[in-house]
């Protein structure tokens, strides 16, 4: 536990059983943790608050107010907070339920020690993780920053590692290239390196290759004298020069053309530029942050692509997951652009029902981030085309218990590759199965493990 912030080591431990819960109490003082003993739920829910570092574990049967009870208490004053269950035989399928409805976990009795330890420490490191992306959405709103930097809450490992590289390169000045799926925020990224790092208080500058023509785009980076060409009346500042001492982002860099790629080349080796029509060197002090949705280091993807400029602009490389490989962020993500939308149109955030939770976990989300805030904005509108079609009978909703673990199973396996970036060695060592069991399953889920793949 040396790893874990001293502040967010509280577990709220309910059991009316004396000698069972003192012995939980004890054992968990030894690893470390800071128990709050309860005999019964009476005052549990109300001892809590939403910035509640800790995690909560219930035991199922309790005197007045159950543990099932309990929990929903819990969930309606922060649905963010980890509560785990315990749970004696013949309460499991009550606690599967309680799971289908955000439970963190159960645990059945009996149970060894070391399993409540470790099912505890991955609670507080999610419950970690909510609170950082709370602190960040704050952070933003105090800054101004535009809300659409939300798309960088997650607590995936991919968007923890992605936070942190964001922190420690801002003010590093080092030209970065952005690489993700179009919506997954890559001038997100760009604009955070900018207001986190020096150059904050000069220009953010940006410019799309792939929006302007070729015959403009030259004339938009570098300025123009007048008389330079046709039409060139007076004096235009380039926006290159315009962002001198700031930030410039290029966004869609593979649709820049030949020409104004050797010019760009040029600009990052020496840091000043020749506007069109004049021969006088101008210098230029700014940061390039340049994106791409196509792996520039792959040959085949880079196509025309100058490959000095590409290992020019390649010191740094910011890879944005796509939405299908952080699935566990898309519901977080959904709550926030749900409320958010729901302040924007006026409206009560409205009450999900099992269609749409269903969608958010099993759409594919090709548009990413981007997608899924435009769904949020039509369900708080309530338009109809939200509604999910209804699952014909032989897709019904899970009822039985062997349904309900199979889903249980298939998350276990998808956050496990996630943790594990997809090695298969380590992801079967965490699991605790076989070879041949992990693959019949990933067949039987559907789970491409490639998806889960480290970055290259």
């Amino acid at each position: 536990m040396s790893g874990q912030d001293p502040a967010g080591l509280d577990v709220v431990f309910v059991d009316d059983d004396d000698d069972l819960r003192d012995a939980n109490v004890q054992a968990l003082e030894l690893a470390g943790f800071r128990p709050r003993p309860f005999s019964s739920a009476a005052g549990v829910a109300e001892s809590l608050s939403v910035d509640f570092p800790g995690v909560v574990v219930t035991d199922v049967r309790l005197p007045g107010i159950d543990g099932i009870e309990l929990f929903r208490r819990i969930r309606a004053l922060d649905a963010d907070l980890p509560v785990v269950l315990i749970s004696g035989h013949a309460d499991i399928a009550m606690a599967v339920e309680a799971m289908s409805e955000g439970a963190y976990d159960f645990i059945a009795k009996p149970y060894a020690g070391d399993r409540l330890v470790e099912t505890l420490r991955r609670a507080l490191e999610k419950r970690a993780l909510v609170i950082e992306n709370r602190r960040l959405r704050e952070l933003a709103a105090a800054e101004g920053a535009a809300e659409s930097e939300s798309a960088l809450i997650g607590e995936a490992p991919a968007m923890v590692r992605l936070r942190q590289m964001i922190q420690d390169l801002a003010d590093v000045d080092v030209d970065v290239l952005v690489l993700g799926e179009t919506g997954t925020g890559k001038e997100v990224v760009a604009n955070l390196l900018h207001r986190l790092g020096r150059r904050r208080r000069h220009p953010f500058v940006a410019l799309n290759c792939g929006a302007l023509p070729e015959t403009v785009i030259e004339s938009e980076l570098f300025g123009y004298e007048a008389g330079a060409f046709t039409g060139a009346q007076k004096k235009r500042i380039g926006r290159i020069e315009h962002s001198s001492g700031g930030t410039l982002f290029l966004d869609e860099l593979e649709s820049m053309p030949a020409s104004a790629q050797v010019k760009l080349l040029r600009v990052l080796e020496a840091r000043e530029i020749a506007p069109l029509g004049s021969n006088e060197l101008r210098p230029v002090d700014l940061r390039v942050v340049a994106a791409t949705k196509v792996d520039l280091a792959d040959p085949a993807a880079r196509g025309d692509f100058r490959t000095d400029l590409f290992y020019r602009l390649n010191v740094v490389t910011l890879r944005i997951p796509p939405l299908r490989e952080r699935r566990r962020d898309v519901p977080l993500l959904f709550a926030h652009f749900l409320a958010r939308a729901a302040r924007k149109y006026g409206r009560q955030p409205p009450k999900l029902d099992r269609a749409i939770e269903r969608h958010l976990v099993e759409n594919t989300w090709a548009g990413n981030v981007r997608e899924l805030v435009h769904f949020a904005e039509r369900v708080a509108l309530g338009l109809p085309e939200t509604r999910p079609a209804a699952r014909p009978a032989g897709g019904a909703e899970p009822q039985s218990l062997p349904e309900r673990l199979g889903i249980i199973e298939a998350n276990m396996i998808r956050e496990a590759l996630e943790a594990h970036r997809g090695d298969v060695r380590a992801t079967l060592e965490a699991l605790g199965i076989p070879r041949k069991t992990f693959y019949d399953k990933l067949a039987r889920y559907g789970i491409e493990r490639a998806a889960y793949e480290a970055e290259r």
